[in-house]
């Protein structure tokens, strides 16, 4: 089969840079979670058409072809990404538009941490009804704009002996880094733990494949939308979320 020229330069600078088989687990491991999420909740929306999957996979490619370096020297990835998509998938999309949203912003956000990649500013991902195009197909248009307005969504984190983290109306990172937004000093809580992004009035427990995991009220979550009083657990480090 022939490839598309910016597949088959994408593919030979990998090559070259001996990079193929730690970009192939990444992609595969995205692509294992959006298919758990398609036999899941979503099965009977996405039978036919396009896939998440396919999207999901795109999304990751057009990061790594994007990729550029700032003037500081910090590696940047595209933070806007529109989703040009046939009229009858945008349909099909509509129904679970939120949560496929979330996920594919999960899978970037993701993507990039294992990358140690950065945003100009907020993730933004949004799905465009195009007429010229057929069932299945879709066109990805991905840019750099630190122009995204901040979602807006008030809440903090109570760590040990009552600490308390305010959150922003952007994304912040948990972990034992200390550049991390709720720095968590414990050798079982991985070095980028877990993401808070915000969604609509409350945020999203975002882990990022954490050695340890997340429990949320007991419970192993990969993702998980809080709720006033939720019991956040890092290992042995315990997190409350608390709303005004």
């Amino acid at each position: 089969m022939i490839q598309p020229p910016e597949l088959v330069v994408w593919c030979r600078t990998i090559m070259a840079q001996g990079r193929v088989p730690y970009i192939g687990m990444v992609l595969k491991s995205f692509e294992d979670r959006l298919e758990r999420l398609v036999e899941g909740m979503f099965s009977r929306a996405f039978k036919s058409g396009l896939q998440p999957v396919e999207v999901g996979r795109r999304l990751v490619r057009e990061m790594e072809a994007s990729r550029t370096v700032d003037v500081r020297g910090r590696a940047l990835a595209p933070n806007r990404f529109v989703i040009r998509v046939a009229v009858e998938d945008f349909q099909r999309f509509a129904q679970v538009q939120e949560s496929l949203l979330a996920e594919l912003t999960a899978t970037v956000r993701g993507y990039a941490a294992q990358e140690s990649l950065s945003f100009l500013g907020r993730v933004s991902i949004e799905f465009q009804a195009d007429p010229s195009l057929r069932v299945g197909l879709f066109r990805l248009h991905p840019s750099y704009d630190e122009r995204i307005p901040e979602a807006s969504a008030d809440g903090w984190i109570e760590g040990p002996n009552g600490v308390r983290y305010d959150l922003k109306n952007s994304v912040m990172t948990i972990g034992r880094l200390s550049t991390s937004d709720i720095v968590v000093d414990d050798q079982n809580v991985s070095r980028q733990h877990a993401e808070l992004h915000p969604l609509g009035d409350s945020y999203q427990l975002i882990d990022l494949g954490s050695t340890n995991g997340c429990k949320v009220n007991g419970q192993r979550i990969d993702r998980h939308v809080l709720v006033d009083g939720d019991e956040i657990a890092l290992g042995p480090v315990t997190l409350y979320f608390r709303r005004p």
